[in-house]
């Protein structure tokens, strides 16, 4: 199993808990945190971590090493990652993280990428006390199971499905078409959008679900095509977003407002996809026009990775580092003091001021962004809008 050790020099066994067993209160003050997460390097899920977390949880480790440490109740101490491809399985993800905090006992872990994933862990983070918060984890069904170490700091369904009713409706939007990816993500997206649209009066004509993993949508897009649609939506994740897009273009389906899901906000979607993703809306949060912090994590990851971060998730990734960082700085590493001070404190993050309630961000609000030029523009609300929405949208290219 890979690892990924970030510190100065420590000599230490690598993942064991043992190496520190017999350390005097002193030295062990002075040993690495030990943080452990399990992503995917390998298989499906892998094209989200790799852009979404883990050049996050790199980035954020070298910079706080960087600086002499993290700052545990004013004592700084390296920071050690012990990261583990669990090869977009469930079930390998599940053993990794119960061997991160059942036998290995690292001082923190952080989350696998992805809604389905993270429900997956759900239980083992209760069962050893090990507050979680999740930048790529979004649903209701997540924040219903109450789990008081869980804290999901990306927006929920019911607010990025409603930020998108709300700007349709603004422009006299009257009907829709939606896909949606069966799976946690996919259902609650769909759910919170049928919600959404129905109270504002958009109707939606036709519905249709698809497989994870699907290879071909051009049957389903021909049959919208021939509805006619005003808006398209497909809640997707990032190969299907990629896939819908390519064959919407080929068969030349270019309703008036086009929308997916998850890779939307993906640089690689732009560099790949080219001009055509003129107009194309998906999630999203912020860019780097939106705040001098935004820009600020823009050129540090430019830097460090040669590559963008995406416009959504990745900027929750961080925030969710900064909100931990901070919470360990006021109480330390005991693990309900931690807890308690993620659910009741009020967080500097990169998407602004982040409050939790019952486990939710309860401060940021549901985001419309759109391609224009190189840029995933903010395009709703108005009042963090980055530019003015394209509507309809241009023709592809």
């Amino acid at each position: 199993m890979r690892r990924t050790l970030l510190k100065a020099a420590v000599a230490v066994a690598l993942g064991s808990a043992s190496a520190f067993a017999g350390l005097a209160p002193a030295q062990a003050q002075d040993a690495p945190v030990r943080i452990g997460y399990a992503i995917a390097r390998t298989g499906p899920w892998a094209a989200g971590a790799q852009i979404t977390q883990e050049p996050n949880y790199i980035m954020w480790a070298e910079q706080v090493n960087a600086a002499g440490g993290l700052n545990v109740k004013g004592k700084k101490r390296k920071v050690e990652l012990i990261g583990l491809d669990d090869r977009s399985e469930a079930e390998t993800m599940v053993r990794t993280y119960e061997k991160l905090m059942g036998s290995d006992k690292v001082d923190l872990i952080l989350p696998p990428w992805g809604t389905g994933a993270n429900f997956a862990v759900m239980p083992l983070i209760q069962k050893f006390g090990y507050p979680m918060v999740a930048p790529t984890a979004t649903g209701r069904k997540l924040l219903g199971m109450k789990n008081p170490y869980f804290f999901a700091i990306l927006q929920q369904p019911d607010l990025m499905m409603d930020a998108l009713g709300e700007f349709l409706k603004a422009r006299n939007v009257k009907t829709a078409a939606v896909i949606h990816v069966d799976e946690l993500f996919g259902l609650e997206q769909a759910a919170a959008l049928e919600k959404s649209f129905k109270e504002k009066g958009i109707r939606i004509i036709e519905k249709k679900s698809y497989p994870l993993g699907v290879k071909d949508l051009k049957p389903v897009l021909n049959d919208i095509k021939a509805k006619n649609p005003d808006a398209f939506v497909a809640l997707s994740y990032p190969p299907d977003t990629f896939l819908v897009t390519a064959q919407a273009r080929e068969i030349a389906f270019n309703p008036k407002a086009f929308y997916a899901s998850v890779g939307t906000a993906f640089p690689v979607y732009r560099d790949k996809m080219g001009p055509a993703i003129e107009g194309v809306m998906g999630l999203g949060t912020l860019n780097p026009k939106s705040s001098p912090a935004a820009k600020a994590y823009f050129d540090a990851h430019m830097a460090r990775h040669k590559k963008e971060p995406d416009r959504w998730a990745s900027a929750h990734a961080w925030a969710a580092l900064q909100v931990m960082q901070q919470a360990v700085a006021k109480v330390g590493l005991d693990r309900k003091a931690l807890r308690d001070a993620i659910a009741g404190g009020e967080f500097d993050t990169v998407i602004g001021k982040v409050r939790f309630r019952n486990g939710e961000n309860a401060t940021t609000p549901g985001v419309v962004s759109q391609w224009q030029g190189r840029e995933f523009e903010v395009v709703w609300p108005p009042d963090r809008a980055t530019a003015p929405a394209l509507h309809p949208k241009p023709a592809w290219k």
